[in-house]
């Protein structure tokens, strides 16, 4: 080798070495900024850190042990989920908040939406399995509908993908609102002449407005605007004034212990789905989303919950065996994180989840005045 080549040889040895440290100079960079963000993906790192007890005074500021970068893994509510395939109106709003409330929806016109989802009760009737029209209990729990909207999907096992198909199928389900078939709907509302101009007004230019598509789509817009922010939104936009040092202390203590692997984005769950018992086998005889897909790999899948309101909607659990949220805290963290928490790190937890209970919207969900029924409306109602 001559001294050119030689030369050549080390320049660009010098030039790769350059390279490498700039390389390392801006990924360690990288690392020290996310160094928070990668605490709550490592378990094993989490599991061994500890985080000291404030004092339950309000903040002016993030404590230590949170950053702009965790909070990134929320966000905050909007004021509606705004509908992909139709365009929302005050007409079709006011028809869904009318029909949410009617009982004429159901067999024995004794039930509504609003009965196994009562809206001046956060959306859940507070029983384990709620009743049918005929007095027995349902397959599963009712689930909240506020802030339903933006979950992936609907039902414990995701079977409706909209709140608009969820809307059908309580009505026509002989376990729930008992009507036979949506014919059976239609000629009930039809016999109300006091719906008429409603849907008229909800759907303008359509010669034939009441059929049970246009139901189900007017019960979505209107639970499309079912949303309760809290302090927590506030909080997550920066004013870390919202919450006390305690509270944000129960937040670190909530994502550190990996409640996060599930439980993030606006609605702080509802956008995934997981196995119950991914650790720890949990036993349940409900197969979950299984019965959907009949793929192995959704036995005993759910949809992984809204944490939104959390402590109004007891019991817990997809069969509402769950009674209390320090319960519901302990099942999660042993089922599904393999961890055995400390009564410190439930109760601090605990404090946290309470930011989530949010501002019902009083005058949205104010029951509006039901149309009286017409002459065929009975007749109708004992049709198949």
């Amino acid at each position: 080798m001559n001294r050119k080549q030689i030369i050549t040889a080390f320049i660009l040895v010098d030039l790769v070495i350059v390279m490498l440290l700039l390389y390392n100079y801006g990924y360690l960079n990288a690392n020290q900024r996310d160094a928070e963000a990668m605490r709550v993906a490592d378990t094993a790192t989490n599991e061994a850190l500890s985080v000291p007890t404030p004092t339950a005074t309000s903040a002016s500021a993030l404590i230590a042990d949170l950053s702009p970068t965790l909070l990134a893994m929320f966000a905050p509510l909007p004021n509606e989920a705004t509908p992909t395939e139709y365009q929302s109106s005050d007409g079709l709003i006011a028809l869904g908040r009318t029909l949410w409330y009617d009982p004429r929806l159901s067999i024995s016109q004794q039930h509504s939406c609003n009965s196994c989802h009562p809206l001046d009760r956060y959306g859940a009737d507070g029983l384990p399995r709620s009743l049918g029209h005929d007095g027995r209990p349902v397959k599963r729990n009712a689930q909240s509908v506020y802030n339903a909207a933006f979950h992936i999907a609907q039902f414990w096992d995701g079977r409706s993908p909209t709140v608009e198909e969820q809307a059908k199928a309580p009505i026509i389900s002989s376990a729930e609102m008992g009507m036979h078939n949506p014919e059976q709907v239609e000629a009930v509302l039809r016999s109300i002449p006091g719906y008429m101009p409603l849907f008229a007004a909800a759907f303008p230019g359509d010669p034939n407005p009441v059929v049970f598509n246009n139901v189900a789509r007017a019960l979505g817009a209107f639970e499309r605007r079912l949303v309760t922010p809290s302090r927590f939104d506030r909080f997550i936009a920066g004013d870390y004034t919202q919450l006390t040092a305690e509270e944000q202390h129960g937040l670190a203590t909530f994502i550190r212990v990996g409640c996060v692997t599930c439980h993030v984005g606006v609605t702080v769950g509802g956008s995934m789905f997981r196995k119950l018992g991914e650790v720890e086998a949990y036993d349940t005889p409900d197969l979950g989303r299984f019965e959907v897909t009949n793929l192995d790999t959704d036995r005993y899948v759910f949809k992984v919950q809204s944490l939104r309101n959390v402590a109004q909607t007891a019991p817990y659990l997809h069969d509402g065996s769950i009674a209390t949220l320090e319960e519901m805290v302990r099942v999660m963290g042993r089922h599904q994180l393999g961890k055995q928490l400390t009564d410190e790190e439930v109760a601090a937890i605990i404090v946290f989840l309470h930011t989530l209970t949010g501002e019902l919207p009083h005058e949205y969900i104010a029951q509006p005045p039901l149309p009286a029924s017409g002459p065929q409306t009975q007749v109708a109602l004992q049709t198949q």
